[in-house]
Parts: C-alpha cells; structure tokens; sequence
C-alpha cells in the first residue's frame, strides 16, 4: 500500500546507533540503477540519484516519495567529464549529504568491430565506465574510511571475466571495474568500509534492447539468459550489505565467471572470437 503523500519521511536504517548517510546512486534513471533505488527505498535509505535526464529522476523521485516516503536528492549531471564528477560531489557538499553507500552504476555499452567505432565513442565509453567511477570514487572512499563505515556497489560486468571481440573496450572497461574492487577490497581490511562487485550477465535493460533491436543474434537468445533487473537488483543489495566482494547474479552467469577463471586464456580468446564471427554483431550497432 502506498504512503500518504504527506507522510513523515522516516529515518534511514541505523549503523553502530546512528543514522546511515545517504546513497548515492548513479545512472539511476532506468534499468539497474532505477531498480537500485527502489531497493534502497524499500529498506528505508535516503538517496542522492545522478543521471543525465531531471525529467526522468523526478519521475523516479515522485514514485519513490509516493510509495516510500524516500527523501531523495536530485543530481541531474553528465558523468563523462571531470567537471560532470566534480558537479555531483560539490553539490552534495552544498547540500550537507553525507554519503555512506555509493553505487557507481552508470556506464554505457559500444557493440560492433573496435576500427569502426568512433574515437568519440569509444572515449566516451572510457570517461563514464572508468575514469567516472575512479574520480568518484576516489573523492568519496577517504570520507567513509575517516567515518569508519562505507560501502561501495561498483556494477562491473559478466563480460569482466573475458575478452569479448566486437565489446573489447566494453569488456576492457569492465575487466578494469572488476579489478579495481578486488584490490580495494583487500585495501580498505579492518577499515569499516566493503566494496562490492556486481557482475550480472545480459540484463533487460534499455541498453541490452537496443542491441537486440539492431542484432537478430541477440533478439533470439533464450530468455533464461536475459536476467531481470529487479532481481539483480535485489541480489545486488543483499551482496552489498553482506561486504561481499564479487556478486554475480543467475546460475547460468556464475557457470560463465567460473568457466573462464579455470580456462587457459588462449582457449577464451579463440572461443569468444570464434562465437563473435559467427554473429551479426561483427557489424557495428
């Protein structure tokens, strides 16, 4: 049943007798990152959400107020630039928002041969799903190791596992995200602070959709292999909260992570290239 518009805003969860910050959530306008937030509503959390699109946040905003009685935060800001980060974090500052969980989970997906992209593309794709993450990272990870608690969600990828030719700078850009929260993980022992990896396969998100409208490949995967987001969502949160370091949501994508962890790299490459010259995605999309 949903809240009485003018219900009061109930407080967040509490940590060690005080009331946990904020959760910062990025690319929370649709798919992995709006099912997010309506997690951490649900469980009480305030939120801070940044995406490119006000109209769509205050959409997401409104639903969450309604349902949940969320006290939210919008951040409307474009994440492929230094000066987009460095927007967010001073806003929040303005603001007086302590943030005690970030989600890094925006991100953009290139399918097609890596020499007919676009430079800008594949730049762009570098800036959101790495340099983004790091810089934001990077400015908000000292605050929580100085509060004694923090925890980060860095949504990774399936494709962090492998090479993946026609997603090389995809799955690069991911491989990167996956290593980065191995190593802070073991950094950040004894600080109060986890970070977690999410690594979910094919999602049904916009994203995946305009691939599978561009690539007959795609739109006739089974659908056991397509998760849905709220599910990766709900694991996601659970993962997170648990301190666990590398979750990857559905049996079908952990027999994947597995597989080519234990195979001999020179057998993953020429297998991923083999299946990637059999598809129509050898044709940028």
């Amino acid at each position: 049943m949903a809240r009485a518009k003018n219900a009061k805003t109930p407080k967040g969860p509490l940590v060690g007798g005080r009331e946990m910050g904020r959760v910062l959530i990025t690319g929370a306008s649709a798919g992995i990152g709006a099912e997010l937030a309506r997690v951490f509503a649900k469980h009480g959390h305030k939120l801070a959400l940044v995406a490119r699109s006000e109209d769509k946040l205050k959409v997401l905003a409104g639903e969450l107020k309604s349902e949940f009685g969320t006290d939210t935060i919008l951040v409307p800001a474009d994440l492929s630039t230094a000066k987009g980060v460095t927007a967010v974090v001073a806003a929040l500052d303005k603001r007086k928002a302590e943030i005690d969980i970030l989600v890094n989970n925006a991100g953009v997906l290139e399918v097609g041969p890596f020499c007919d992209t676009p430079t800008e593309d594949l730049m762009n794709l570098v800036n959101l799903n790495v340099a983004a993450l790091t810089r934001l990272t990077s400015l908000l990870l000292p605050r929580m190791v100085e509060r004694r608690f923090g925890r980060v969600l860095n949504v990774a990828s399936l494709a962090a596992f492998q090479p993946l030719p026609t997603m090389a700078a995809y799955a690069a850009s991911k491989a990167y995200v996956l290593a980065l929260s191995e190593a802070l993980s073991e950094e950040l022992r004894g600080t109060g602070v986890t970070v977690t990896a999410l690594c979910p396969g094919l999602t049904d998100t916009d994203m995946v959709a305009g691939v599978k409208a561009r690539s007959t490949t795609a739109a006739s995967m089974p659908s056991i292999l397509i998760s849905d987001p709220k599910d990766v969502a709900r694991q996601a949160y659970r993962a997170l909260m648990a301190g666990r370091v590398i979750h990857v949501p559905g049996l079908p994508n952990r027999v994947s992570a597995a597989w080519a962890q234990v195979t001999p790299r020179w057998l993953t490459r020429t297998l991923t290239g083999f299946a990637a010259r059999r598809t129509d995605w050898s044709k940028r999309v």
